[in-house]
């Protein structure tokens, strides 16, 4: 065991299905076997939960993969942040009313047994979203943070199907300069009593909310994050580099007890999905119903009701090299920040790398990983040792617009990119200059 400089701690997380590593590195007494003593908060939201990391309330949490990012560069707050470990990939879906899925059916193409065919494009939107704006009405979409994998994914999704969803500038940051559809933040567990209230029409939110909307009849999931981009890289487990700096041994403890969470949430094809499920389920956890969470974690997902179908990876903690920090999965989060205006100016490419070898540490974790190795308690195959730290280049038919993503060209691939702000523009007022 390592000799820790701090063995109690606080770690907090927001109810969501992605914080499975935490809760099984707790119920599986993989923190004890490491000789710490853990103690798992749930959080109000996503800002709430940065700011008690930032202030030391917290010792470290679960966090969207743009905060540690947004953080360390100064947009929203400044706090250099970092992680040692990537949490999940997928997880997430977009769904919309029953009343916009009503409307939006004349436009999905159908299978031979009549059934909607998936991946719906966003373009079955476009014509609603149309009416909406000749009657007057402004269409309201909710997602959990400015920073969120929810808010680049919807975002995403909107601009793949020709519709805009908006951009910051430093004078205006509600994110919605020349936006067709109106994106504002919900809070998670708030999601489905929104949409029902009639506040927004659809939201992008993770599990198990997305389910819980079929489950109450009020939405329809029409796109999950797997389905947008393949294996796209989700949460980050964060903590100040500060903390990591003074607490090395800690910091390697914790990721190791991380790791064998990730592990054991996909060993043997998800044998142990329904004992995970039963976790989450607790009130201390996620606190929804085992039924509503099961969907997604055991590898199928509801579309309308009783459209069941298969999604192996809708929820994927370890295979496919989950858990390492890749420094791609950072710059493609820069990226959709200057996409929609958050980072201002143009960058060079040197910049993104900068950030992200800044932020994500693989070095760190793979100090855990080979201990964990050497320790009889994983296989060398586990890891991937000798990559530099950027994924393979997404192939076209991976992503639903099929453009390609490198992030070793980070200005290549916004140029790329149809919506969005590319080489020098900037945003002054409601103009796109540049």
């Amino acid at each position: 065991m390592l000799p820790l400089e701090k063995d109690v701690l606080t770690f907090g997380f927001i109810k969501l299905t992605d914080m499975a590593p935490l809760a099984v590195a707790q119920e599986q007494g993989y923190f004890d076997d490491e000789g710490l003593f853990v103690t798992l908060e749930a959080q109000a939201n996503w800002k709430v939960l940065l700011d008690g990391v930032i202030d030391g309330t917290l010792d470290g949490a679960h966090m969207l993969a743009g905060q540690p990012l947004a953080a360390t560069i100064g947009y929203g707050t400044e706090a250099h942040i970092i992680t040692p470990f990537s949490m999940d990939l997928n997880g997430n879906g977009i769904t919309v009313s029953n009343e916009i899925w009503e409307q939006m059916k004349p436009n999905v193409p159908k299978m031979d047994d009549g059934r909607p065919q998936h991946p719906i494009s966003a373009e079955a939107l476009a014509p609603v979203v149309e009416s909406y704006r000749a009657e007057g009405k402004p269409f309201n979409m909710g997602m959990v943070f400015p920073v969120s994998t929810h808010n680049y994914e919807l975002r995403y999704w909107l601009a793949a199907g020709g519709l805009n969803p908006g951009y910051y500038s430093p004078d205006n940051i509600s994110g919605q300069i020349n936006a067709d559809v109106l994106l504002s933040v919900t809070p998670p567990p708030q999601m489905p009593a929104t949409l029902e209230a009639g506040t927004i029409y659809g939201y992008s939110v993770g599990e198990p909310w997305n389910q819980q909307a079929v489950i109450k009849g009020i939405g329809v999931p029409v796109v999950t994050d797997y389905e947008i981009w393949k294996n796209n890289p989700e949460k980050v487990f964060g903590i100040t580099a500060e903390f990591a700096e003074e607490n090395p041994n800690t910091t390697l403890a914790v990721t190791k007890a991380l790791i064998r969470a990730a592990m054991w949430l996909d060993a043997n094809d998800n044998a142990n999905r329904e004992a995970a499920v039963e976790i989450l389920s607790r009130s201390e956890y996620v606190g929804a119903d085992a039924d509503v969470i099961d969907n997604s974690m055991t590898g199928t997902f509801e579309y309308e009701p009783g459209d069941v179908r298969d999604v192996p990876d809708f929820n994927v903690f370890f295979r496919y090299f989950a858990t390492y920090p890749y420094y791609s999965d950072a710059v493609w989060y820069l990226t959709q920040m200057r996409r929609w205006g958050q980072i201002a100016e143009a960058r060079p490419d040197s910049w993104y790398d900068e950030v992200a070898r800044s932020v994500y540490k693989p070095e760190i974790y793979l100090e855990a990983a080979r201990l964990l190795v050497d320790e009889g308690l994983a296989e060398e195959a586990d890891f991937p040792w000798d990559t530099d730290g950027y994924r393979a280049a997404t192939p076209e038919g991976d992503i639903i617009d099929a453009i390609p993503y490198d992030g070793r060209t980070p200005n290549a691939y916004l140029d790329s990119l149809p919506i969005g702000l590319k080489g020098d523009q900037t945003v002054v007022g409601s103009e796109i200059q540049g």
